[in-house]
């Protein structure tokens, strides 16, 4: 029976929710508009203003106007957002090929899906092969026809694989040959053409993988170095002549367009050895120019050089930092950049000072050389590595962004007068990698992580006070020598049971009670610990050791909401632990059959049983992308695999986050490394929640207040409002009947109009969530009811029906039929959204399109949604809640009500005024007696305005603007409101009897 029953419901499912289109819930971005990492930039000398940018996890983006916008050009068509090389055909700039999966191989680095084309300057694009390459150092076109494309391939960065290599098409990408192999541990980071002879190819060879503990970049002599071939790629000579002869690392190439004989290489070696290479006889013999280590910082991550098109004695590094060399490499001067950790930079050929060039920061453009920069916060491309809410309200969102700040942004609009299109953000504290959490209760406290150090961050004066574990800089350091093993964005967990009680992961846990002035270790080593993984990373070259590759470190911490004291953790060599007694007493409950050495990125005690947790797990670094998500429903004693082959989830989506719904069992949202799923059935079956979502890596999700908020690796945060109707068992059963859902309770805040700029603050509203068995062309509407069952609003659907707004006025209060036709009232079959701006009637208009509309806020209260689809009509509650921070200033519920009731009077004042305007005006055009129209006239005089610059305002225009002084905001109407209303009225009776109509 058993077998059964879930064998019924997977149908169930497969027939219904996995039918349905989720089209309705769409996520809106909230930024920061500030820079993340760009790792390959190119313009096009065609088109001097145009330029584009490939970032490591937010895709290509174009400029046409020097820098001053970018707009994405890859959404819709990339499968991955990692960006490796990009390049314009050189006589034509509608052709642009792009090589996906950054070059900078991070252990956070996303892979590439091969290379891209377009014919029409990125407006569209098509998959042209190579999906398994892996990282793509470098694309070349061939200057005479651009049906010839060269590709370096570096291959897959975390295991070895066949298609590292150089490739080539000559039949604009439908086939691909390999022309150069060397081995399946050693790809390309690089390749040049030579100026006026494209048979003659340069490529770099590199060695590279990384591991979770360490980054291995170059190899002995035979694994690397410059290659050349001068029969378009059928033979290739290995270059010797002057070069190192031991050890090898990552290379970068540039030849001189002005004289094809001239050849630099910026090469990783050991020592001295390390540095620039020149060759002026087209690599027959190099002479190293210079050993400065800046030229080669951190070269898995950089290593990039690039020569001023019209003079080969101009060179440029980008590395950390960006160098420039007058003298044909000898001697260097750093450049002043936007930001640090440089990758690339495109100089115009036809005008050198026209450059751009990118960073960790973005991409900017220069007129001058480098004197000064375009703007980075223009590109909403930050990477994020966690997301944390505040309880203010609205609430605040809190994250690290990688190689920038911490940071806390609105979720929406913070008051009526924010400015809109301007991002509003806060540095809170610790650094890069975070995690940030505001304590909960006080959102003007902030616990940090920065690397390992925990800090406390109070907003109000600026102050961020570290209390770190150990108090040790732990950089540098072999890790099996270490007392405190942290990773760079070791976690942080505020108890939920208790808001001053912090948690804090090493290979330990930690625990502090006073915000970091007295830890206490709380458990014993929770990782693997496994000896041979415990060594100094980066080799065989270069020494790297910034944390990230610190290995046996917890990752995750989660303490569970309904049982204090039961803590789980997860380390990021696999294991997974548990304590029910708030770590006297620990166990080892990893799942037996999870592969181990995965990286725990996030552990999900249920909301509903304290026996039930989720874990997601991460093996990409050791060259699996497969997908691992496991429930527990015995506190860890068994568990169950919940990405199988046939879940839903794709086999290379690697999971890195997994939530449940706090009000709703067995719901669940998972974020992979391309995008969003959710599961209505606790995770038998998975369905994709990708809707408007561009694909990037999903690092972190929240659920606050029935919203759903995310953190990505390369596109910032994102915020789909009020997912409740998620949560209705109903969702699984869509049929032949229309479904109305309940609408989330709403907080009334009083919101600057929406204006379409970035970032994306609604205004606010109640999202109405309704399905459709079909699509309808008429006969559906939506009427809200207030508590005592009086209509506020009834929209309706069909235009056909109702050609204007009406009224039928019962008295001058809310006992009327407000009614009026939004074409945003969607009829399509499936799930539809409808957003109410929580508005009642507003005054009559002459402009049928503006009448009645825009009127006052309802007040806080209890409300009826009633939808009515042909002859059926459904019915759900919901509460619109007083804004929390009015009671602050005294303004009560009483308050609301009493400023409405006059606000009211204003309205239907200002609504008689306006229909005896009109009918004023027609008096006066139909009238032929002479001293009846003076009369009519001079009336119409007292009660409009004149035409012209600076009227005078007259009596209707002085009604609206008492209307606008009363209903700007949430008060207690002033006597001078009062007295002015009461005048106004007087006026209004005087000027109807002068009318005598």
């Amino acid at each position: 029976m058993k077998g059964l029953s879930l064998f019924t419901i997977f149908l169930f499912l497969g027939f219904s929710v996995f039918g349905q289109n989720f089209d309705a819930f769409q996520y809106r971005t909230i930024g920061p508009n500030r820079g993340g990492r760009v790792t390959t930039v190119t313009g096009t000398p065609m088109l001097p203003g145009t330029f584009y940018l490939g970032a490591s996890g937010a895709g290509v983006w174009k400029t046409e106007d020097y820098g001053t916008t970018w707009n994405n050009v890859s959404d819709g068509y990339f499968k991955t957002p990692s960006i490796g090389a990009i390049e314009i055909a050189l006589n034509d700039p509608n052709i642009v090929y792009v090589g996906t999966g950054s070059d900078g191989i991070r252990s956070n680095i996303i892979s590439g899906k091969g290379v891209y084309k377009s014919i029409d300057a990125g407006k569209t694009w098509s998959h042209i092969g190579l999906e398994n390459a892996g990282q793509i150092g470098a694309v070349e076109i061939d200057p005479t026809n651009s049906n010839i494309v060269w590709v370096a391939a570096i291959g897959n960065a975390f295991k070895a694989n066949e298609e590292r290599g150089i490739y080539k098409t000559t039949d604009g990408g439908t086939t691909w040959e390999k022309v150069l192999f060397v081995s399946n541990e050693t790809g390309f980071a690089d390749l040049e053409l030579l100026p006026g002879n494209p048979n003659v190819v340069y490529a770099a060879a590199w060695k590279a993988q990384r591991t979770p503990w360490t980054i291995i970049s170059g190899g002995e002599n035979r694994e690397g170095g410059i290659y050349k071939s001068v029969n378009g790629g059928k033979d290739w000579t290995k270059l010797e002549n002057g070069l190192p002869k031991g050890l090898i690392g990552k290379i970068d190439l540039a030849v001189s367009p002005t004289d094809s004989s001239i050849l630099y290489a910026v090469i990783e070696a050991p020592g001295k050895e390390g540095g620039v290479y020149k060759s002026v006889d087209q690599g027959k013999t190099f002479t190293q120019t210079s050993s400065n280590e800046g030229l080669v910082n951190r070269p898995f991550y950089y290593t990039n050089i690039e020569l001023d098109p019209t003079n080969p004695d101009i060179v440029y590094s980008n590395a950390n930092p960006l160098l420039k060399s007058m003298d044909g490499g000898k001697t260097w001067k750093r450049m002043s950049v936007p930001h640090g950790d440089n990758h690339d930079i495109w100089l115009n050929p036809n005008n050198p000072d026209l450059l751009i060039q990118c960073n960790d920061g973005g991409a900017n453009v220069s007129h001058n050389g480098g004197k000064t920069w375009s703007s980075q916060f223009n590109q909403p491309t930050a990477e994020i590595y966690q997301v944390a809410v505040d309880d203010q309200y609205p609430y605040w969102v809190y994250g690290a962004q990688q190689d920038n700040t911490t940071i806390a942004i609105p979720s929406s609009a913070p008051s009526a007068s924010s400015p809109q299109g301007t991002q509003i953000m806060m540095d809170v504290g610790g650094c890069e990698t975070g995690p940030t959490i505001p304590k909960p209760g006080d959102p003007n406290v902030v616990y940090n992580n920065c690397k390992g150090r925990f800090s406390v961050f109070n907003k109000i004066t600026g102050t961020d006070r570290e209390y770190s574990i150990g108090a040790s800089n732990i950089y540098g350091h072999n890790p099996k020598d270490l007392k405190y093993r942290f990773q760079r964005v070791a976690p942080i967990h505020v108890s939920p049971h208790d808001p001053d009680v912090v948690y804090m992961g090493s290979q330990y846990l930690h625990k502090t009670r006073n915000g970091g002035q007295i830890w206490e270790t709380i458990s014993p080593d929770l990782t693997a610990n496994e000896a041979d993984k415990q060594v100094i990373s980066g080799s065989p070259i270069t020494r790297d050791i910034t944390g990230e590759e610190y290995y046996s470190t917890l990752y995750s911490i989660r303490e569970s909401k309904i049982k204090q004291g039961l803590i789980w953790t997860g380390s990021n060599d696999g294991v997974v632990s548990i304590t029910q007694d708030g770590g006297q007493t620990w166990s080892d409950v990893t799942p037996k059959k999870l592969p181990k050495g995965g990286r725990v990125e996030s552990i999900e005690p249920s909301h509903f049983d304290a026996a039930k947790a989720y874990i997601a797990v991460d093996r990409h670094l050791l060259g699996d992308e497969t997908p691992f998500i496991y429930k527990t429903e015995d506190y860890g004693k068994n568990w169950t695999l919940l990405s199988t082959e046939n879940s839903g989830i794709p086999l290379d989506h690697t999971t890195r986050v997994l939530r449940e719904d706090p009000d709703t069992e067995g719901l669940l949202y998972t974020g992979t490394e391309y995008g969003m799923f959710v599961s209505f059935d606790d995770g038998s079956t998975w369905k994709s929640f990708q809707q408007n979502l561009p694909v990037t890596p999903i690092t972190d999700i929240i659920l606050h207040r029935g919203d759903l908020i995310i953190s990505t690796m390369g596109r910032g945060f994102w915020i789909l409002d009020n997912v409740s109707a998620l949560g209705d068992k109903k969702i699984i059963s869509l049929g032949e009947d229309p479904v109305l859902f309940k609408p989330e309770d709403t907080f009334r805040y009083r919101t600057p109009w929406g204006s379409g700029d970035f970032p994306e603050y609604p205004s606010t509203s109640v999202s109405i969530d309704y399905y459709l068995p079909e699509d309808l062309k008429s006969g559906v509407s939506l009427e809200i009811l207030d508590a005592d069952g009086i209509s506020v609003a009834t929209i309706v659907s069909d235009s056909t029906q109702l050609t204007s707004t009406k009224e039928e006025v019962t008295d001058m209060g809310l006992s009327m039929v407000f009614e009026y036709v939004d074409t945003k009232l969607e009829t399509k079959k499936g799930i539809n959204r409808f957003e109410w701006d929580l508005r009642q009637k507003g005054a009559w208009s002459s402009n049928k399109s503006r009448s009645y509309k825009n009127g006052p806020m309802v007040p806080p209260g209890t409300y009826m949604a009633k939808l009515t689809v042909g002859e059926k009509s459904l019915e759900k509650p919901f509460e619109i809640l007083m804004d929390p921070r009015l009671a602050n200033e005294g303004v009560t519920l009483e308050t609301i009500k009493e400023q409405l009731a006059l606000q009211n009077k204003v309205y239907d004042l200002l609504s008689e005024a306006r229909k005896f305007q009109e009918a004023l005006q027609k008096k006066i055009k139909d009238t032929s007696n002479k001293e009846q129209k003076e009369v009519l006239e001079a009336v119409l005089k007292d009660i409009k305005n004149d035409d012209g610059a600076y009227p005078q305002q007259m009596m209707i225009a002085q009604i609206s603007y008492l209307s606008n002084i009363i209903g700007r905001a949430d008060k207690k109407p002033g006597n001078e409101e009062l007295e002015r209303f009461e005048e106004l009225q007087k006026q209004f009776e005087e000027v109807k009897q002068k009318a005598n109509l």
